[in-house]
């Protein structure tokens, strides 16, 4: 309990993404999303054309079989990609797990919380037109090749990156970031060390008691 855990519960009712769900998706790195896009559609995976999102990244989605986002973002921004040779019998050309993606209504306490955990923010992106900004934290001894956060010139940079970073979407509007509705598919809960939180026993089905890792 002072590092992590899962809870499996049954749900009732099929999972039904919303913009105001915690979890949002995870997102595989690759050096060619046109191979990767080509190499799932071949498997019978149903996935949207790769498309270049503003200035964040060069992205494409599908599904995976409950009805959660998998996102394939690539190394390299639409058109940027160099030239050379392709492992080709790999997905994309080699994906490795690079973003694992949650939303919050209170950066501050995820900022403070990494912080205390020894994460390293790695870069900031803000998406006014969409209304939320996009943070991103890892444990690493790395540091972006420019100081800015904020800087576009980082970005490919941290979707190079062969290990899994942390992505949280901060939204700007007053509404909440919460879990499934009751009985629904979906993740419910995520707790950040040293963070005091209750389940309530009619949502889980379970007997559950207020946790806290510090005992300040």
């Amino acid at each position: 309990e002072q590092e992590a855990r899962l809870l499996f519960c049954p749900a009732d009712g099929p999972y039904r993404p919303s913009p105001t769900d915690l979890y949002w998706k995870i997102a595989l790195a690759v050096p060619n999303i046109e191979l990767a896009c080509r190499q799932l559609a071949a498997r019978g995976v149903s996935i949207g054309p790769p498309h270049q999102f503003e200035n964040v990244g060069y992205l494409a989605h599908f599904k995976d079989p409950e009805g959660f986002t998998v996102e394939l973002i690539e190394h390299w921004f639409k058109g940027n990609r160099p030239e050379g040779d392709e492992q080709t019998h790999l997905l994309g050309g080699g994906a490795h797990l690079n973003l694992l993606t949650l939303r919050t209504s209170n950066i501050q306490a995820v900022q403070e919380t990494c912080a205390r955990w020894g994460m390293v923010p790695l870069s900031v992106q803000p998406v006014p037109k969409r209304g939320f900004t996009l943070y991103f934290f890892a444990f690493t001894e790395e540091r972006p090749p420019h100081p800015d956060l904020y800087a576009v010139e980082n970005r490919e940079w941290l979707y190079q990156r062969k290990y899994t970073v942390l992505e949280v979407q901060h939204r700007q509007d007053d509404a909440a970031v919460t879990g499934p509705e009751e009985s629904h598919a979906g993740y419910a809960v995520t707790v950040l060390s040293g963070m005091s939180f209750e389940i309530q026993d009619d949502v889980l089905g379970i007997r559950t008691e207020p946790w806290t890792s510090d005992p300040d």
